[in-house]
């Protein structure tokens, strides 16, 4: 698999000269400036694409080309804002950009309580604790009918839990769940506003009455007019998983388990219509076997975020080592070497360490964390080629690459 790296553009503090360095041989990376719903022209796109091809790079994936709300809850203005998506789509695909992540959760990307779970080693790593997140749901956001959502016991543990929390503790928890994790990708709470719950909370209202079979419908709606525009371009659109996965704030989940999955790609049959296998979300449910996913739906995979979580006790989860948890990174990577080896692939949610917390990166995408999970990943990597070359009697063939052995993409 090629080895990918999230980077925000220019304003990130991890330059593509670093990722040069460390062995990176493609960039996964998207018009972050640009809300969702707007057009992505052919002149932006051509711009940043010159920027890292000038560090001598590619750029091997855009994630995301987000979906805008009002798509996924099917408001009046989704014909137009598909009309728009599909005028990014096509620009891209002319750019040389062929794999496309996108994801179709509602109101929320990925959900986390601490961003700085203190572990033994002195490393930290993101954190989900289903109690204070409960309690932020029920007592401090205050959504209707959330209670119905937790047990006696979960509820009379929230209740202590929020008599005992400090002003400044209930402030984290805000900034955390709603602002941190999402301010870099296009949530208007995160951008100087001044009550965010607020805000949050007509994001949620805006899904009211909307349940999983109603969202799986506005998906397929969507996929039924993108897909024949990837198709032209040749372009591979991967639905991202929930994370966590399963419902939050009252909202429906569609892509949390094997069931999901397989609706998904039979709605619109097409290789366009793929998937981003995440095994960081993915395991973060137990009734997920993320190597038995991955090698169920290998042929329709187009991209893989390499990572892994630990189920805990009380539906509490946390980001793992990439050697252990429930991912079972070895066992995916096995897989996806045999049958997808000219994919992307990029680690994701890396801890923070040697001062990595003093330099401001975006929540989860650290950057001597990543790079040291980059190494591990790596290792399994050339494992697997090993076995797949002793097994076969074959010679491992390695994606194609241009004279000065960069990947030239998909």
């Amino acid at each position: 698999m090629l080895k990918t790296w999230r980077w925000f553009g220019k304003k990130d503090g991890i330059t593509l000269d670093m990722l040069r360095q460390i062995g990176v041989e493609g960039v996964v990376t998207a018009l972050y400036d640009i809300p969702p719903g707007e057009v992505w022209s052919r002149e932006a796109i051509d711009e940043l694409n010159h920027v890292i091809k000038d560090k001598g790079l590619v750029w091997s994936l855009s994630e995301s080309l987000p979906v805008a709300e009002e798509i996924k809850y099917a408001a009046s203005t989704r014909d137009q804002l598909i009309e728009n998506y599909k005028v990014s789509l096509a620009n891209l695909g002319k750019a040389g950009v062929k794999t496309i992540c996108y994801n179709f959760m509602p109101s929320i990307d990925w959900v986390r309580t601490d961003l700085n779970h203190k572990l033994p080693d002195g490393t930290t790593t993101l954190y989900f604790d289903k109690i204070r997140f409960a309690c932020f749901d029920c007592k401090i956001l205050n959504r209707a009918g959330a209670e119905k959502d937790y047990t006696e016991e979960e509820i009379e543990q929230i209740n202590l839990l929020y008599e005992e929390m400090t002003a400044t503790e209930k402030e984290a928890l805000i900034d955390t769940i709603i602002v941190k994790t999402q301010g870099f990708i296009h949530r208007s709470i995160a951008v100087g506003n001044s009550d965010p719950v607020t805000e949050f909370k007509k994001q949620l209202q805006k899904y009211a009455g909307i349940n999983k079979e109603m969202l799986r419908e506005n998906l397929q709606y969507f996929l039924q007019q993108v897909v024949p525009v990837a198709e032209e371009h040749d372009i591979m659109l991967c639905i991202h998983p929930d994370d966590p996965p399963f419902p939050v704030f009252g909202l429906p989940r569609i892509v949390t388990n094997e069931e999901d999955i397989d609706w998904i790609l039979r709605s619109v049959p097409s290789r366009s219509n793929g998937l981003t296998l995440c095994a960081g979300s993915l395991s973060a449910g137990t009734h997920n076997n993320v190597p038995a996913l991955a090698n169920k739906f290998a042929d329709r995979i187009g991209f893989a975020h390499l990572r892994s979580t630990q189920p805990l006790p009380g539906g509490d989860f946390m980001e793992a080592s990439h050697l252990e948890g429930n991912g079972k990174l070895i066992e995916v990577i096995r897989i996806l070497e045999r049958e997808r080896p000219e994919i992307p692939m990029r680690v994701d949610h890396g801890r923070l360490m040697l001062g990595d917390g003093e330099k401001g990166y975006n929540p989860g995408y650290s950057f001597l964390g990543r790079m040291f999970a980059l190494a591990q990943v790596e290792g399994m990597m050339a494992v697997a080629r090993k076995e797949i070359e002793e097994n076969q009697h074959i010679t491992y063939k390695q994606p194609n690459k241009t004279k000065n052995n960069v990947p030239i993409g998909i």
